[in-house]
């Protein structure tokens, strides 16, 4: 009808929340400082993490009232581990999910589409990131076959010469801990064996967020949940390491949905070579995505300007973020996330051959103070 306006559809959650991240971890002072740092009368160097970015990122899904059933509140501790991950030097385009869309794609298809003439460059980065002129070679969340079932990995690092290398499972929970920890920490057994059974190469990792409610209001579920995490990264078969990150912060917590994390696909979640559609892709035809795509090609001037007012309006809720702060107090030194950043990469170092991920290994050789 003439002259009617059409309102832009809704974005969901995740299409609001992954330009909040992305900002968030560009603009990390500490993204490309060397993590490792020396330690006197010891020869192996320690990790230490960003704890700063991860705050940040834990208050996004607070600020946008996410709830977890969304997904955001758990993609925060996912965008964190693959930003560390990136951090002590692997290959940014191999840690999923990256820092850029497309979030799952194999570096060599990257490498063929930059190998390609500038301006071709940006349409083919848009339809995989889109996901709907793929045919499955990007996707919003990786997939990896274990012994007996598909398990959604939330952040690894594979390739198609090596395949994966390093597989990381996390789950968040900030309400409902007496209704939902058992099934979470079962779920995390299960997981374990099904990965390491079919990928027993691969450094295995997992990562476990909690409110620290759990600790004042449910002390003994708080206490049996830690404990089960410290026997769980002694599991020879299982994982290689554990880790519990308690944030606490005076907003609302997500609504925890009772349901277990999806952990068996069935048959008709397999990714085939039918086109397959993004589920956070509510940006309508003719419309640009919040995303951007400039450092693959010189984009048109009208997507740059809409872009610009995007960074806008990012820079503003940026600003307006909870405060979110870390319990390191409650967290045991078996399950911190230095030790586990750290174990996690010598085995992955020591599964691999020095001529793999040699910024990796040069970044660890020469820590700072040092």
């Amino acid at each position: 009808m003439a002259g009617k306006h059409t309102a832009a559809p809704k974005l969901s959650a995740k299409a609001q929340a992954w330009p909040l991240f992305d900002a968030l971890v560009e603009r990390a002072p500490l993204r490309d400082t060397n993590p490792w740092v020396a330690v006197e009368g010891r020869r192996e160097p320690d990790y230490t993490p960003d704890f700063d970015t991860l705050t940040q990122l834990l208050a996004v899904p607070l600020a946008l009232e996410a709830a977890s059933q969304s997904g955001v509140p758990a993609l925060a501790i996912d965008v964190w581990v693959a930003y560390e991950l990136r951090r002590a030097g692997l290959d940014a385009d191999a840690v999923w999910p990256r820092a850029s869309p497309p979030r799952v794609v194999d570096r060599d298809v990257l490498k063929f589409i930059r190998s390609m003439p500038v301006k071709e460059q940006q349409p083919l980065l848009e339809r995989l990131t889109k996901g709907n002129g793929g045919n499955g070679v990007a996707a919003a969340s990786a997939n990896i076959l274990g012994k007996n079932y598909l398990k959604q990995v939330d952040v690894l690092m594979t390739s198609w010469q090596a395949g994966p290398e390093l597989l990381i499972s996390t789950k968040r929970m900030d309400s409902s801990f007496g209704k939902n920890a058992a099934n979470r920490v079962e779920e995390s057994y299960g997981d374990a064996k099904n990965l390491a059974l079919r990928h027993p190469l691969a450094a295995l990792g997992f990562m476990f967020g909690i409110r620290s409610t759990a600790y004042t209001e449910e002390r003994a579920q708080f206490d049996w949940l830690a404990d089960l995490l410290v026997k769980l990264g002694r599991e020879e078969d299982a994982y290689d390491a554990c880790s519990l990150i308690v944030p606490e912060f005076d907003a609302a917590a997500p609504v925890d949905d009772a349901g277990p994390d999806a952990v068996i696909l069935d048959p008709d979640d397999v990714e085939t070579e039918e086109d397959v559609r993004h589920p956070d892709d509510d940006v309508p035809d003719g419309e640009v995505a919040l995303f951007d795509l400039a450092e693959f090609g010189t984009a048109p001037d009208p997507a740059e300007a809409r872009r610009s007012v995007a960074r806008s309006d990012v820079d503003r809720r940026l600003v307006t973020l909870p405060k979110v702060t870390l319990r390191h107090d409650l967290v045991p030194d078996e399950l911190s996330p230095a030790r586990f950043f750290a174990v996690m990469m010598r085995v992955l170092l020591d599964n691999s051959t020095v001529a793999h991920h040699r910024r990796a290994r040069e970044l660890r050789a020469n820590p700072t103070g040092s």
